[in-house]
């Protein structure tokens, strides 16, 4: 039986494409083996949001060439789709592919493996508006309580700083049909909860129509409920603009649709905004976060924000710091601009110094210390249902509860993968403590 070793570099979408290859690999008689073991086959499943991703997936890269020089390097993912002439020019590397025809990855390294070729076998596919969603099965071997199922791929934004509609290519989505079908499976393996993800998740079903088919996140999410024995659905990212009435008044009523959402921001300040090309200012942004908490009054909004982008000046910082107060987030995602390149942010004048974004990066951090505290401090004392996922210790279990938020109460292995209502006694550094009720 040959062997098989993935590293997977980024984002959920990112996760849950490498769980898709592996079930792909499981099935045509592969055995998946962690990384750092010998392996016939070495698979990375790269990352180019950030220069940093782009440089650890060039490192992972060449750590799976040097695990062992006769064994077959594969690359997939962003890297690829994006700079596959980069991806060629790295000794060692065997097979490359990008975002779409993944379902030849088999196919395409047993050819490999089979030939041995002295040249590349390069698979990078160009993406276009009839390019459809790839769907790909779920993995459903791992130990895991939560699954991510891709139900969206591709974005049409352009957003000034973002290099991911290059990457992932234009708007597509994954059928009703082939979601119900897909959580089906994902219950029968025992997963407690899924979590719906895409690109451009609040996009979901936007192409659709031009096919006659007016469906919208909602319906995805409705389908998903559907199916027997599912007992949490939770959402990915999407933007704040995209968040359907009907969405939220699903999820005041449906106890199983988690009370998360998390809604990317950016900025705090209406000049970067326009200048980031995002689609909403901070006026809109407010009145859709207060629209959401009249709605689902305990959910638990979470966020993204860039620092130093080109042009923000120390005002329009101090902008954003009071902003993201005011919003009253329950968890910032804080990155420093990273220029790519390619996108029209990275051709702008006043490109703000490394050392003043680590420096705001770091003041913004604190201010997201202090939001979190706040929102673990209002849940002390309420009862939450709780997926218990791992142990701390011998006599402590970790687990998530619907608002997103770590719990660890006594218990013992025994909880892993079961579902506990569970009182809320205090706080121990950036997680609840608690007791089964």
């Amino acid at each position: 039986m040959r062997k098989i070793a993935f590293y997977t570099l980024g984002c959920k979408v990112n996760q849950a494409d490498t769980a898709s290859m592996e079930g792909i690999f499981r099935a045509s008689g592969y055995e998946v083996v962690p990384f750092g073991e010998p392996a016939d086959v070495y698979l990375v499943n790269t990352c180019v949001v950030t220069n940093t991703g782009q440089r650890k997936s060039r490192q992972i890269i060449n750590r799976a060439v040097r695990h062992n020089p006769l064994s077959l390097v594969v690359v997939t993912g962003c890297y690829p789709q994006t700079a596959p002439e980069e991806v060629r020019a790295i000794e060692g590397v065997d097979v490359i592919i990008g975002n779409q025809e993944r379902g030849r990855i088999v196919e395409l390294v047993e050819e490999a493996l089979e030939h041995k070729r002295t040249e590349i076998l390069d698979n990078v596919q160009q993406m276009t508006v009839d390019t459809k969603f790839e769907e790909l099965g779920v993995g459903t071997e791992t130990d895991k309580t939560r699954a991510f199922l891709k139900i969206q791929e591709g974005c049409n934004q352009f957003c000034t700083y973002c290099i991911i509609p290059f990457a992932r290519g234009p708007l597509r989505s994954r059928s009703l049909e082939s979601i119900r079908e897909e959580v089906g499976k994902l219950v029968a393996a025992g997963y407690k909860e899924v979590v719906l993800i895409g690109i451009h998740l609040g996009c979901y079903g936007k192409e659709l129509a031009k096919e006659g088919k007016h469906v919208t996140l909602y319906d995805a999410v409705k389908a998903a409920l559907s199916v027997e024995g599912v007992q949490r659905v939770r959402l990915g990212s999407l933007e704040s603009v995209e968040v359907e009435p009907r969405l939220l008044q699903l999820m005041a009523q449906e106890p199983r649709l988690q009370r998360h959402l998390h809604l990317p921001l950016q900025s705090g300040c209406d000049k970067i905004l326009r200048a980031m090309h995002r689609p909403y200012d901070t006026k809109r942004f407010t009145e859709l976060v207060n629209e959401i908490r009249a709605q689902v009054p305990d959910v638990a909004i979470t966020t993204d924000v860039i620092v130093g982008f080109p042009g923000e000046t120390e005002e329009d910082f101090a902008t954003t710091l009071e902003f993201a107060k005011q919003c009253g987030f329950a968890k910032m995602h804080i990155f420093p601009y990273s220029k790519r390149k390619g996108t029209p942010a990275a051709e702008m004048k006043e490109q703000v110094d490394e050392a003043v974004k680590s420096e705001r990066a770091a003041r913004l951090a604190k201010v997201d210390d202090e939001l979190h505290q706040k929102m673990l401090q209002s849940t002390v004392g309420k009862v939450e249902e709780v997926l218990f996922e791992q142990p701390v210790d011998d006599e402590h279990m970790e687990g998530l509860c619907g608002p997103y938020l770590r719990v660890v109460v006594p218990g013992t292995a025994e909880l892993a993968n079961t579902i506990a209502k569970v009182k809320i006694t205090g706080i121990k550094e950036d997680f609840l403590l608690g007791e089964l009720n």
